[in-house]
């Protein structure tokens, strides 16, 4: 039986993917195995799944200063240790990794033993952790041709793996759990994992107008909710979403979003016409921002700047969308990776065999 271990961690945007690959890949007979941090997220995620779990020590690579930049690498270098004694003990046929820190020491691990290694890479610009990592890589995995072009014949725009469960969702659940009454195209409103406060005004304050011709489904993140606007006809606002997302998916005509690699590749997939906002430069390093002027020139997605966020640019941007959902859907369905857990399996499978 061929061996594999994935890793990624930090965030769920590190291992969802990696979750969505682990059906496919028992499908093609592999023991899989997983490596991650002792107590981050990715550990709660993976042991739902039953996958063998093993944590190490990893540490934070930061460009600001802070006094853990001093005690970090000696966790990295640990955990360095930590990955090899796993190589040892697992032998992988090949190793996959969605980034995040602690896939430091697992990439460079698997690296010293001559083990394969295949990196997906969300973000069209590399992040601290991918870019010590990516040197050591056999193959690179991409969302965007752009990276590909930082790499030449190592690199594979594939796309990012999705879980099935989207692509089977119900509208008329998603109807029926927002107690809409009024058949109209349907907004759907995410903010990212953790919701955002100025996504959330710049819908409230031009709500009314938008319920003219739309249902609107807001997704505001944890807290975020405001009680003035329960119970208003044609519009449900929730906190957080977990197995009802498929059918707010199905349900939606427009998706109103940020810009992370992770969820674009998912509206990209689904073939939903869209609104980036990506997150601004002051709060970020910049890459949602490359993200979504990406998706833009390749027709994919209606793009306002967070500078720019407005009532008067949001509303003509849903309205640009709305009248030319087919132009978008037709560029979506000429894009590259539209099956990224195929593309991905065969690349691991090429370099296990």
């Amino acid at each position: 039986m061929k061996k594999i271990i994935l890793t990624g961690g930090g965030t769920a945007g590190h291992v969802t993917p990696n979750i969505a690959m682990i059906p496919k890949l028992k499908e093609m007979g592999y023991e899989i195995s997983y490596i991650g941090t002792y107590n981050g997220i990715e550990k709660q995620l993976i042991e739902e799944t039953g996958i063998p779990y093993y944590g190490i020590s990893s540490g934070k690579l930061r460009r600001y200063f802070d006094l853990k930049n001093f005690t970090d690498p000696f966790r990295v270098i640990k955990g360095f240790g930590e990955a090899k004694k796993l190589m040892k003990k697992i032998q992988p046929d090949v190793v996959f990794s969605k980034g995040g820190f602690v896939t430091v020491p697992v990439v460079l691990a698997a690296a010293s033993r001559k083990i394969p290694v295949v990196i997906h890479e969300s973000d069209m610009t590399p992040g601290l952790a991918n870019k010590i990592a990516l040197p050591k890589a056999t193959r690179i995995c991409c969302n965007f041709p752009e990276t590909k072009d930082l790499f030449n014949e190592k690199a594979t725009v594939t796309g990012t793996p999705i879980r099935a469960e989207l692509f089977s969702g119900s509208p008329d659940k998603a109807f029926e759990l927002c107690g809409f009454t009024e058949k109209k195209n349907t907004i759907l409103v995410v903010g990212g994992s953790t919701g955002s406060v100025v996504i959330n005004e710049a819908v409230r304050k031009v709500l009314d107008e938008i319920r003219k011709d739309f249902n609107v489904i807001h997704i505001c993140g944890k807290d975020k909710t405001d009680s003035d606007y329960e119970n208003i006809p044609g519009y449900k606002q929730f906190d957080y979403v977990g197995p009802e997302l498929p059918d707010m998916f199905a349900l939606a005509d427009i998706v109103i979003s940020r810009a992370g690699a992770n969820a674009i590749c998912e509206l990209l997939a689904l073939r939903k016409p869209n609104i980036l906002i990506p997150l601004s430069r002051a709060a970020s390093r910049g890459d949602q921002i490359l993200n979504a002027n990406s998706f833009k020139k390749s027709g994919y997605s209606h793009v306002i700047e967070e500078e720019q966020l407005g009532s008067d640019t949001l509303l003509a941007a849903i309205r640009d969308v709305s009248a030319n959902k087919e132009k978008y859907i037709e560029k979506m369905n000429t894009s590259e990776g539209s099956d990224a857990i195929k593309t991905i399996t065969s690349i691991i499978d090429s370099l296990a065999n």
